[in-house]
Parts: structure tokens; C-alpha cells; sequence
């Protein structure tokens, strides 16, 4: 893959009615919009973007509260943080670049923003590409059957969770989600920029209130969609690990089909969770055969 770190990539700050959002952007054709996840921002897509650019224009956004975006303080109910926020957000974003159509490829927590986007703009969202997550009322389901199960989720959503979030903390999560339990698939230019963001008490804010939604209005309006049938029809990819994800006792394709995406088609790619560190390749490759 690429070596140089987003080589012939710009770097801009798109102020909108929102705030102020950081992208980095190149390329020409069909926009695609990438979305990152925790504890990451847009850096997580430096393996891959610069291939994916010489097709389309790809845009890397950092969220609301990470990387270089405007972080600011949560509100009593977590809405500000909610991933239909964000989603409107990333809308912002595209209206002040002149984007009216776009693909969306979003991994992590930045799966659930990208799945709030063709949900609320399925006019505008060409096709799907959800990275190594699945639906939240699934996982919240299995969450309060199962204590143990990714426990990091329920300590996030707690009032004073921003005492735990320690770059320590961060690093051992990073590294306990990857397949070799290293951090060396992350460009190092990457975990500079993520260690950053770890220091920042603000950011560190934004992540909790990130988690926050996530136990709350993010679930219930996921939740409330599917019990009304409301489903995701435009073309949608589903990629994930196959030491993460793959080792799920349901496969992560058939979890979306029977919940939200029930025309989904899916592609395993090796290592962990990091889809686009640990299996740039296989990444690109995936979304290209998509895509075209």
C-alpha cells in the first residue's frame, strides 16, 4: 500500500451551521465519505485513502469530539453526541463542499454514523459500506444478557467514565482488538495523532458523551426503526475481521440481513478489528470490486 501518510491529500477545516469540522480530501468522480471509529479519527484511513483517491474523491472526516473537530460539552440527555447528530454533521459537511450524492464507508463507531445516513438520507447515500460493527440493539442486547461481553461499552456510558480513559487504557483496548495484540499495523504518523487526541480532557469528554448516546438515544432509535420495519435497501457492503467479528457464532452478513440490511453483501478480510490497518489490501480490494 501507500507509504506516504495521505499523500497528495489536503487538509481542511469546513466551518458549518454545526461547527467546525476537520476532513482531509483528493481525488476526482464519486465522492466517498469515510468514517472512523474509537478511540481513532480520520488518520485510521491513511493506509488506504491515497488508493482509494485514484478512482473517486474520498473525504475522511473526524467525527464530533475526535481528531481535529470541534469537541464540544454534552448535554443531559447525549443527544449532541447521538450518531443521528453526527450524521447531520457529516450532511453539513458535504452541503459547504457542494456533495448532493455519495458512498459512505464508515468502521467502528463510525459504522452507526454511516447507517444513520442512509437511513435519514437515502436519497443521497449511494451505496453502504458498514466496517466491523454490528446493529446496537443487538450488541446492547447480548450486552445485558452477558456482562462479560465487551464490558468496555457499559464502564463508557457511565457518568464518570472519563476517569478510566487513560492513553494506557486506549493503547491496551487498541491492542487487545487486533489479531496480532500489537500496534504495529497503525502507521505511526496514526498513533501520533491518536495520542494526541488522548490528552485532550475535552476530547476525552467527547468520547465518553460518544458512548453515552451510544446507551441511549443511539439504541433507541435503532431499535425503534427496526420494530417498524424501516430497512437499509440501497447497495450495502458489510466487511469484518476474521479474528474479530468472524469469530461471532452468527456470521456478521446474516446479523444485518436479518435486522437492517437484508440485501447486504459481505467480505471477510484477515486480522482483527482494524479492517483498514491490518488488511489494507483486502480492504481496498473490497471496496473497489464494490464500488465499481
Amino acid at each position: 500500500m501507500t507509504t506516504a501518510f495521505f499523500a497528495g491529500f489536503s487538509t481542511e477545516f469546513i466551518q458549518t451551521s454545526r461547527g467546525r469540522f476537520h476532513i482531509r480530501r483528493s481525488g476526482s468522480g464519486q465522492p466517498l465519505l469515510l468514517i472512523h471509529g474509537f478511540p481513532q479519527s480520520h488518520a485510521c484511513w491513511s493506509e488506504v485513502a491515497p488508493d482509494l483517491a485514484q478512482t473517486r474523491e474520498v473525504i475522511c472526516i473526524d467525527l464530533l469530539g475526535y481528531g481535529y473537530s470541534d469537541c464540544p460539552p454534552g448535554d443531559a440527555l447525549h443527544l449532541r453526541y447521538s450518531k443521528q447528530q453526527m450524521a447531520l454533521d457529516c450532511l453539513a459537511v458535504l452541503d459547504k463542499l457542494g456533495i448532493e450524492s455519495f458512498c459512505v464507508a464508515g468502521h467502528d463507531r463510525g459504522a452507526f454514523v454511516a447507517c444513520r445516513l442512509a437511513l435519514i438520507a437515502p436519497e443521497r447515500v449511494t451505496s453502504l459500506v458498514v466496517m466491523d460493527n454490528l446493529p446496537t440493539f443487538v450488541l446492547w442486547n447480548r450486552i445485558h444478557k452477558d456482562a462479560s461481553f465487551i464490558p468496555h461499552w457499559r464502564e463508557m456510558a457511565t457518568p464518570a467514565s472519563e476517569s478510566m480513559l487513560t492513553g494506557a487504557w486506549m493503547e491496551a483496548l487498541m491492542r487487545d482488538h487486533t489479531a496480532s495484540r500489537r500496534l504495529d499495523c497503525f502507521a505511526p504518523q496514526a498513533m501520533e495523532q491518536y495520542r494526541e487526541s488522548w490528552r485532550n480532557p475535552n476530547r476525552i469528554h467527547g468520547f465518553a458523551e460518544d458512548y453515552r448516546a451510544g446507551a441511549g438515544p443511539d439504541v433507541a432509535l435503532d431499535k425503534k426503526d427496526f420494530e417498524a420495519g424501516t430497512r437499509i435497501l440501497m447497495p450495502t457492503l458489510i466487511i469484518w475481521g476474521q479474528a474479530f467479528l468472524g469469530q461471532a457464532p452468527e456470521s456478521p452478513l446474516d446479523t444485518w440481513r436479518r435486522t437492517l440490511t437484508p440485501e447486504a453483501v459481505g467480505v471477510e478480510v484477515p486480522g482483527g478489528h482494524f479492517n483498514a490497518e491490518e488488511a489494507p489490501h483486502e480492504t481496498v480490494a473490497a471496496l473497489n470490486a464494490f464500488l465499481r
